[in-house]
């Protein structure tokens, strides 16, 4: 049944397809404006990172963010970029300087929640 379901096309899966290089390209662009800005390819897609902290990513041609508290409310789309994944949001931004700004508001909420930043700052 599983195959049959695979073969008809009915399965979420399906849908699937790695991001391109040019939406990559597209992404970065966007993301000029801030430094230390990295991206890891795996299977197919690209993590984002900002000075190694983990902030999004690029799913299926999609730019999305992790879901922080600065950033839940309500303006973004959640989605979620793969099967059993938790929901992020979609970046639907095109200037540089919101995205500098939507990122950071991320990336503070994460270095916050982070249990190496609550072991330094117990120093």
């Amino acid at each position: 049944f599983l195959f049959l379901t695979l073969l008809s096309g009915n399965h979420s899966y399906n849908n699937a397809m790695a991001s391109s290089q040019e939406y990559l390209t597209y992404v970065l662009e966007l993301l000029r404006e801030l430094p230390g800005i990295a991206c890891k390819r795996m299977m197919g897609e690209f993590m984002l990172y900002q000075n190694g902290v983990l902030f999004g990513g690029v799913y299926d041609n999609r730019f999305l963010i992790k879901k922080t508290p600065s950033v839940d409310d309500g303006e973004f789309e959640e989605q979620v970029p793969y099967p059993s994944a938790k929901p992020m949001l979609l970046v639907d931004l095109e200037n540089p300087q919101e995205v500098k700004e939507l990122v950071l508001k991320v990336i503070s909420d994460l270095k916050k929640k982070s249990p190496a930043s609550s072991r330094r700052s117990h120093k």
